[in-house]
């Protein structure tokens, strides 16, 4: 698998941090795009320490023109991860006779970042490979993009990062379908809890959390495989995609009484 250049968005923290890296040695040239300069900044270090060369770019991939430029500049790429995303849950009812409820402004966000932040990633470096030779391997690059096993239900909890992780691995495989005929592999990565940043503040058990280095390496052996769809605790998604088959009344009558993404158990969501 041909990566000596790989650009990774939400490399100041988590998932994006941890594959950084793993990826960083010697003849590697990694871009690292995030929002927080000093993490961005130590995330570089470590990767430079390593023996890698590191470029970063304080960005928010809500901005499309902005990532068009940096996508661009960067290119031509062998990889590109697109771990940037935020997740958030619903508040409690705040009237006796009201209900749990996500608020507008925590909705909007988690679309903007997870699934047109996806887009304004995605799409440049679909632009950036088509123009490149093709490697090897028959290749001209690799796009991968995180989902998640909400993305597979229609979870009460979580309802717009469900919505939007479903959108993500949607649009991922479907793309992909196409892209494979120009040597372009995309892939989604639909995978349960990651013990990073994002969930630290969750109140209630997370069942299969994963350790993020091991998922890191688990996406990238993945990717060496040519895996459209990388998915990982394989039971917790089984059982999710089980849920999802049953009636409305039924999945939603076991949702609502888990402890697992309940209302109030999730901290509110950075939307600057």
């Amino acid at each position: 698998m041909k990566h000596d250049t790989v650009l990774i968005t939400g490399a100041s923290s988590g998932l994006g941090r941890s594959l950084a890296l793993t990826l960083a040695r010697p003849g590697r040239r990694l871009f690292l795009g995030g929002r927080n300069r000093d993490r961005l900044t130590e995330t570089a270090r470590l990767c430079i320490s390593r023996g890698a060369a590191a470029d970063i770019r304080l960005c928010d991939v809500t901005d499309r023109n902005g990532m068009e430029d940096w996508v661009h500049s960067a290119g031509p790429l062998d990889m590109v991860l697109a771990c940037a995303g935020i997740t958030g849950g619903t508040r409690r009812a705040t009237a006796p006779d009201g209900a749990p409820y996500e608020p507008d402004a925590q909705a909007r966000r988690m679309f903007a970042t997870n699934v047109e932040g996806v887009l304004n990633t995605v799409l440049p470096a679909l632009h950036v490979m088509q123009g490149q030779p093709r490697a090897a391997d028959g290749l001209r690059g690799r796009i991968c993009a995180i989902s998640s096993v909400a993305g597979i239900v229609s979870y009460p909890g979580t309802p717009s990062y469900s919505a939007s992780k479903a959108a993500v691995d949607r649009f991922m495989v479907a793309t992909g379908g196409n892209m494979k005929q120009a040597g372009i592999l995309l892939t989604s990565v639909v995978c349960g809890f990651l013990n990073t940043p994002m969930v630290a503040g969750n109140h209630f058990p997370m069942p299969g959390l994963t350790d993020v280095d091991n998922a890191s390496r688990r996406i990238l052996r993945g990717l060496r495989r040519n895996e459209r769809r990388i998915v990982f605790p394989r039971w917790l998604v089984a059982g999710s995609r089980f849920m999802d088959l049953l009636p409305i009344r039924l999945a939603e009558a076991y949702y609502t009484n888990q402890p697992t993404g309940a209302a109030g158990s999730m901290p509110e969501p950075d939307l600057s």
